[in-house]
């Protein structure tokens, strides 16, 4: 997510959202609506790529670090 952010940031000059299809991705970035932070996230706090969560979020964790012991079992690669 945040390395499709990163490219299209480099691309097209705004981080757009890397989870959609897009037709023109130049005019969606100029739009600015699924550029992240998107216009969802930040009317009505809905984040679907999950990088934004509140603290309510089922999913939103309290630490800000993991190590590569944990990515490593939860993606299964050693």
């Amino acid at each position: 997510m945040i390395e499709g952010l990163a490219k299209h940031k480099d691309e097209l000059g705004a981080p757009l959202c890397p989870c959609r299809h897009y037709e023109d991705k130049k005019a969606e970035a100029e739009a600015a609506y699924w550029n992240c932070p998107c216009v969802p996230m930040r009317e009505r706090k809905e984040c679907h790529c999950m990088l934004f969560l509140t603290p309510d979020n089922d999913f939103a964790g309290d630490k800000q670090e993991i190590s590569i012991e944990q990515i490593r079992a939860v993606t299964n690669q050693y």
